[in-house]
């Protein structure tokens, strides 16, 4: 029996709170940890045992800087709600920002243009040595290193870890409570109807990420969700790995807005696609993070499409882990572990915010950052500057 769940979870029928969260992820917890932070009473539904989606299937990046408009300020909100968390609920975050590799001179010149736009403390850049020397590579093996740059604000989680510790606090909370094993059939106003029996709450909050189809079909086909499906690892560290940054590359900088929204950023998918366009094509985002135990967290592809395809070409994996020991300067990785996580993702926009009935509101990220934005989007509903979505 897994720490998180209970021995037995008891019947739903005569459970009430202010707020009742569908969905024990990590957007769901964060609902529920800001809602305890400002004196409510919680009730959060979630129909596993423990954890065991997109929150503990990622990489940990809570990604700051890399986000534009109002992302970026939601994010930056988030940080601040990660380190009351982390604190409260005690576990691990990592103030040591994301390294980003440039090996090229295009690569440079993205990162000198984010520089310019946010200013040198936001993004700090890094000549090759020192970039060397960050990844643990001899100087006189670095020859394709260029530069690079760290983004500080960005923090690191180990995520098999900071939801299930999130989940007990909110569990032994005085006014919180989490119902385990516990599906949703229903959702009306004041009402979640379960396998268990109906929770009444004041405000209802469904957080159920990608299987927001399951109970209101026709407001994620209005949003075109779909699902994610990527693929990871995790590696032995080689040696002299220690950062405790997350590391990024070319492809990352081609999937978030900070970079995509620079001059040079066009020039880069050009390049990119010129010598590793089988990468472009499983939707590669090569990047790595360290956890505690000092083994690595590697990928990740994308695949998009209404249902999640079970099966994965090996090829998939061989490409993501070549890339990332090119990176590291090392032959070849030995994986510790492979799996498939899956993610809500929408062509429509990154947030599906909707009011369904009086004191329900669905919430999901529908991209590729719910840990980035998770408790920005907790205070942001609090406090009531989250607008929904027609």
């Amino acid at each position: 029996m897994s720490s998180t769940a209970s021995a037995h979870t008891p019947a739903a029928s005569s459970v009430s709170s202010d707020v009742v969260i569908v969905g024990a992820g990590i957007v769901g917890l964060a609902h529920a940890f800001e809602a305890l932070s400002n004196g409510l009473s919680v009730t959060v539904v979630e129909r596993d045992r423990e954890p065991v989606g997109a929150s503990v299937r990622n990489f940990g990046h809570c990604c700051i800087t890399a986000q534009d408009g109002d992302l970026l300020a939601l994010a930056r909100r988030s940080r601040t709600g990660w380190l009351r968390a982390a604190e409260a609920a005690g576990f691990w975050a990592e103030q040591a920002g994301a390294l980003v590799v440039a090996r090229s001179a295009t690569e440079a010149a993205v990162l000198e243009e984010l520089s310019a736009e946010r200013g040198g403390d936001a993004v700090r850049l890094r000549t090759a040595a020192q970039t060397a020397e960050a990844l643990g590579r001899p100087l006189d093996a670095a020859g394709d290193l260029v530069g690079g740059a760290l983004l500080p604000a960005d923090l690191r989680v180990n995520p098999r870890e900071a939801a299930p510790a999130l989940a007990r606090w909110v569990a032994e909370h005085s006014r919180g409570r989490v119902l385990w094993g516990t599906a949703v059939t229903g959702v009306e106003t004041g009402a979640v109807h379960t396998t268990r029996g109906p929770v009444h709450g004041d405000r209802i909050l469904v957080c159920v990420g990608h299987d927001v189809d399951y109970l209101f079909p026709d407001i994620a086909e209005d949003h075109g969700i779909e699902r994610c499906r990527l693929s990871m690892a995790r590696v032995e560290a080689p040696a002299g790995f220690r950062t405790n940054s997350a590391v990024l590359t070319a492809t990352s900088m081609l999937r978030y807005d900070a970079f995509t929204a620079q001059p040079s950023a066009a020039p880069l998918r050009t390049e990119v696609l010129g010598h590793s366009a089988e990468l472009l094509g499983i939707g590669a985002n090569v990047m790595f993070t360290r956890l505690p135990d000092g083994s690595v967290l590697v990928g990740d592809s994308h695949h998009y499409d209404a249902t999640t395809p079970p099966f994965i070409d090996e090829r998939t994996y061989e490409l993501l882990i070549d890339a990332v020991a090119r990176v590291l300067g090392v032959p070849e990785l030995r994986v510790l572990e492979r799996w498939q996580g899956v993610y809500a993702s929408s062509p429509r926009g990154p947030l599906l915010v909707r009011d369904l009935a009086p004191g329900v509101r669905a919430i999901s990220v529908t991209s590729g950052v719910g840990m980035t934005l998770s408790f920005g989007l907790a205070a942001a509903t609090f406090d009531g500057t989250l607008t929904a979505t027609a």
